[in-house]
């Protein structure tokens, strides 16, 4: 299909959430997703390992790169699925996962994503949902390193270990009471 006047086909948009695996497996159910890829970004360390990142010396956070089609979902929608997809209130911590790797946050290209970012940020403070502050950061993009094979579609390649893990780190319990039953 061709791009509406003055738009981008596609766009990019890069996310922090946690443990990539559910991550990407959250955005690939919204429509409009052409795909993700499960990665690192956010540290120092050029072309980093699972080891590197996991062992927590890299800087980098676990992050899903999005491609999207802005003609069939925007980055405000994006955003929306991002926020409701984790617990913005927990440092360097995402249900069982913990340490800097696993810290919540956007990694925004270009101006207009850091602005709807914040805009997005601020809206969620100001109907204070939660007792604690949100902590979940908002940065510029910088280089992206995809993860190894093995941990892309995770969920699909291994989906009872997936579904498991998701399980047993509480990922959806929490969720829910946070932002409610999902729709």
């Amino acid at each position: 299909m061709l791009a509406a006047q003055g738009s981008p086909a596609t766009a990019r948009a890069t996310f922090a959430g946690g443990c990539f695996w559910c991550v990407e497996a959250d955005f690939d159910k919204v429509p409009g997703v052409l795909e993700t890829v499960s990665g690192y970004t956010g540290g120092t360390v050029p072309n980093p390992s699972y080891e590197q990142v996991s062992g927590k010396g890299t800087g980098h956070a676990e992050v899903v790169q999005i491609t999207y089609d802005p003609g069939k979902v925007s980055y405000e929608q994006l955003l929306q699925v991002f926020w409701r997809s984790i617990d913005p209130t927990t440092r360097d911590r995402q249900f069982c996962d913990v340490g800097s790797p696993y810290r919540t946050a956007i990694f925004a290209h270009g101006e207009e994503q850091l602005r709807a970012a914040r805009e997005s940020l601020r809206a969620l403070e100001k109907s204070k949902p939660f007792d604690a502050p949100i902590v979940t950061e908002i940065e510029r993009a910088g280089a992206f390193y995809p993860a190894e094979d093995y941990h892309q579609d995770y969920y699909l390649k291994n989906p009872v270990r997936y579904n498991y893990y998701r399980w047993r780190c509480g990922r959806d319990a929490r969720l829910e009471e946070l932002w409610g039953k999902a729709k």
